[in-house]
């Protein structure tokens, strides 16, 4: 008996994910384990028990770092009480190498989120998800699986220019040995001040990769966003990704109810797809580069910089 029980232990120890659920997350049963379906960087899983259902992500070729920086993103969004997002329960090392996430499972719904109900409640998320600290987060984490530097920083033009679009061009350069979109974006981030004159930009609380693969519905309706990139930043940002996102406007009405159109919203709208479209060269390759290559010739002819 005692032989069975020691057998019991250690295999419970070989599992941290199992033996998370079956103590701190007040299991005495794990009644199915099933995969999940839609991510195309983590492995994901249901886990369900006599006390509900669990998610779970796993990953075997990456440090626990990146599920913290998710884990931290997601709490910050769940603590505002605004729009849904999964609570973090627990981040962890894999005994074989890699890692995992444990969240709470959301049931979803047959269609997609409202969209003035999720434009009302991302704008009061906005509103609610302040920063002493300035522009950036408390650690760096992904966008995708780039890395995303969220270093402290009091002056939005200067974090943006520096660690967003700075970054995402020196990671073209070293990757595709693209001098020219180097070079031009590069001048480019150091004149976009004069897109922000006579705007006040607070830190909003960001989702920071808002599109339509992220953004769902629970069973009663209520818009759920999901695998965050958060810091924050300039609430005009979480746009970024309004190409495949599917905003409409219904959504955009509502938002701007409770988070006002800022002067220039349009002129600087384009500044922040560019991000995100150098983030997709990065990661797919060439096919997004046009994309990003008009967008900084066209902002460099506007501001003859």
């Amino acid at each position: 008996m005692l032989d069975l029980i020691s057998v019991q232990m250690s295999s419970l120890s070989n599992d941290p994910i199992r033996e998370w659920i079956l103590s701190e997350g007040k299991a005495n049963e794990i009644t199915r384990i099933s995969p999940v379906g839609g991510g195309c960087i983590n492995l994901a899983s249901r886990y369900d028990t006599d006390a509900g259902s669990f998610f779970v992500k796993t990953n075997r070729s990456v440090e626990p770092s990146m599920f913290e920086g998710e884990a931290l993103g997601l709490n910050a969004m769940y603590e505002t009480r605004t729009v849904r997002v999964p609570k973090p329960f627990k981040v962890g090392p894999l005994p074989t190498g890699g890692s995992y996430i444990i969240m709470e499972f959301i049931e979803f719904g047959a269609s997609r989120s409202n969209q003035s109900v999720l434009g009302r409640k991302l704008a009061e998320m906005h509103k609610a998800g302040k920063s002493e600290n300035g522009f950036g987060f408390h650690v760096d984490n992904t966008i995708g699986s780039t890395p995303q530097i969220n270093t402290w920083t009091s002056d939005w033009v200067e974090f943006y220019a520096v660690h967003r679009l700075g970054y995402q061009l020196k990671l073209a350069r070293q990757q595709y040995g693209d001098s020219t979109i180097y070079e031009r974006g590069l001048r480019l981030a150091k004149n976009i001040r004069p897109l922000f004159e006579g705007v006040a930009i607070e830190p909003c609380l960001l989702h920071g990769d808002l599109w339509s693969g992220n953004i769902t519905s629970d069973r009663n309706g209520e818009p759920v966003i999901l695998d965050p990139a958060c810091y924050y930043g300039h609430c005009e940002a979480e746009f970024g990704m309004s190409w495949c996102a599917g905003f409409g406007g219904s959504f955009y009405n509502a938002y701007f109810e409770v988070m006002p159109k800022q002067p220039g919203f349009e002129k600087r709208r384009e500044l922040y797809l560019l991000y995100h479209y150098l983030n997709h060269y990065n990661l797919f390759g060439s096919s997004y580069r046009s994309s990003a290559m008009s967008i900084i010739d066209d902002y460099l002819l506007m501001l003859k910089a």
